[in-house]
């Protein structure tokens, strides 16, 4: 079991998730868009939209950092694990919350704005719901495990064993004494990963890098003075008018 769960079932998902995207981007590029719904409600989605994004970026640098980067580099540059592990806390915690709320607004803007809803498919309530559980998961890790319970350092087992997987050396052994909560909180991401490429999510994969090369778009202004008639143009054709006089018969 440990081996299905922490050397295949992570190399599977992850080759759904590179499948998918070339796939994607082969087959379906009209449909590599978020199908935005900004045209029917803008209120919600003001507060919304900003929370969840903000959220997930800081999520996505903390969980870089930490499970990328070694404690050792960490300590090298002059952070001590205690300083690294308040910030963690500090920072992920607030994040988490930013995008769960974030979340939940907007899937009430989805649910209660008519037209948002009847565009709404399968597809995306399925999205929501790994979406959901691996925010949640998260969450409830950071606050029950790094605060309520003093504290888990996942970085002496689940960084080592999530770097492995890079290293095409893999050790399941590491994943085995981790607190059940992180084990499911990395079961749902990876089967988020996996769903991903089939979702309204992958636009988190483009990048506006054709704006950077494409010519300006430039604009001409005719001034104010008035414009001259285009030689031949005549106006329109004028009706004859009927005479209000009657002339006086003889």
């Amino acid at each position: 079991m440990d081996v299905l769960l922490w050397v295949v079932y992570p190399y599977l998902t992850t080759t759904i998730l590179i499948g998918g995207l070339i796939w994607r981007y082969r087959y379906d590029k009209f449909g590599w868009t978020t199908r935005s719904s900004q045209l029917y409600e803008t209120t919600l989605l003001r507060w919304g939209s900003p929370l969840f994004h903000f959220g997930v970026l800081m999520v996505l640098i903390g969980h870089v950092v930490g499970l990328l980067i070694p404690t050792s580099w960490t300590e090298a540059v002059g952070i001590s694990q205690h300083n690294y592990h308040f910030m963690a806390v500090f920072i992920g915690t607030i994040a988490g919350f930013c995008t769960l709320a974030g979340m939940v607004i907007l899937i009430i803007r989805r649910r209660l704005t008519g037209p948002v809803f009847a565009a709404t498919t399968r597809n995306d309530k399925a999205m929501y719901v790994f979406l959901a559980a691996v925010i949640m998961l998260g969450l409830w890790n950071t606050v029950r495990g790094n605060i309520t319970e003093g504290g888990y350092d996942y970085r002496a087992d689940v960084s080592p064993w999530f770097r492995s997987l890079f290293y095409l050396s893999p050790d399941p052994e590491l994943m085995a004494g981790v607190p059940i909560g992180f084990q499911l909180h990395v079961v749902a991401a990876f089967a988020l990963f996996a769903f991903w490429p089939f979702t309204r999510l992958v636009h988190a994969f483009s990048a506006p890098i054709g704006y950077v090369t494409r010519p300006y778009v430039v604009y001409r202004s005719h001034g104010t003075r008035p414009r001259r008639p285009r030689p031949g143009w005549e106006g329109p054709p004028q009706l004859p008018t009927r005479s209000s006089s009657r002339g006086r018969r003889t």
